[in-house]
């Protein structure tokens, strides 16, 4: 049996909170990375002047919270934040984050399920679902267009009060690496580019053969990244958990802070969920695709009637088309 599109993004699966008030000193270097971009003749240094200025792609991205992680990756070092978004807002433009790479040009990646979204966590966050065994183990630059282009969709499929997401690597069956340097590299892209979107990676059923190729990746992740990522998770009949531990207490006490998914939120493939979904590319494809255009078309409409510009919150947007599809 299959299912055709992902499970929703849940609204009360987790505790959504609104953006606190920043303390003074976060909130004035906050206005400072603000004034930055809001400004009237800015332009994006070293860029042709013709087309220097900021498309309204590129002002939707630059949300009061994209502001916020970019300052928290730098530890609130606003000309380091603003650096490093200027970077980020060139290297989209150039890998063809809005042009190029279109879900034609990634389609043929997707054919054969290595990647698909599939729910989400017991925080909310979006659920990456990874075959390892489906990778080339050749490099291929179109994979890592393909799987940037799916950390977009997740990025799309965020409720209120999300902010990053979850990837599920199952090795069952598996022995072999896909490339190491096309892994490093997309490694590379998420920490420079992505910084604080990755909530969780969780790599189930790793054979022994294969911990020299992590210890090696390892090597290249900052100490953020490193702590993401949960090896041979326990994997039960009550859900997925960290660790034993975590297991135990559920059990003993039923706390669902100590489980990351829940039964019912995972595929029975390799996870041990109640979903029986099998990867139908004709059925899953073209709905993906659509859910996650419409989102992104409404959340840029509700933008737009905020005044369209540099810092709204991801959050109001995202209220604002929650109560328009209560109210359709």
């Amino acid at each position: 049996m299959s299912i055709c599109v992902p499970l929703p993004i849940p609204t009360n699966s987790h505790d959504a909170v609104p953006p606190s008030t920043l303390p003074e000193k976060e909130q004035t270097l906050y206005d400072c990375v603000l004034e930055h971009f809001s400004a009237a003749d800015y332009t994006l240094p070293s860029i042709n002047q013709e087309g220097a200025a900021l498309t309204v792609d590129e002002k939707f991205w630059l949300s009061y919270e994209c502001l916020l992680r970019f300052l928290r990756a730098t530890n609130w070092n606003a000309d380091a934040a603003i650096k490093r978004l200027e970077d980020t807002l060139k290297w989209r433009r150039e890998f063809g984050i809005y042009d190029k790479i279109t879900p034609e040009y990634v389609e043929p990646e997707a054919r054969n399920g290595k990647a698909f979204i599939f729910g989400c966590d017991t925080h909310g966050r979006p659920a990456i679902c990874m075959s390892p065994s489906k990778l080339s183990a050749e490099e291929s630059f179109r994979t890592i267009q393909f799987i940037i282009w799916m950390v977009e969709r997740a990025v799309d499929l965020m409720g209120p009060g999300v902010e990053t997401l979850a990837a599920l690597a199952d090795y069952a069956g598996n022995t072999r690496n896909p490339s190491f340097g096309m892994v490093r590299t997309i490694v590379d892209i998420v920490q420079t580019h992505y910084p604080e979107r990755l909530g969780l990676v969780l790599i189930a059923h790793l054979p022994w053969l294969l911990n020299t190729f992590f210890k090696l990746l390892m090597a290249f992740m900052d100490p953020y990244t490193r702590q993401k990522l949960v090896f041979n998770p326990v994997i039960n009949e009550n859900g997925v958990f960290r660790t034993t531990a975590d297991a135990e207490v559920w059990e003993a006490q039923a706390d669902n802070t100590s489980r990351v998914f829940e039964p019912d939120q995972l595929i029975q493939d390799g996870w041990n969920g109640t979903q029986p979904f099998v990867y139908s590319h004709d059925d899953y494809w073209e709905a993906l695709v659509t859910l996650c255009e419409e989102r992104r078309s409404r959340m840029v409409a509700a933008w737009h009637c905020m005044g369209g510009k540099v810092g709204i919150k991801e959050w109001d947007v995202k209220i604002a088309i929650k109560d328009e599809t209560k109210r359709d």
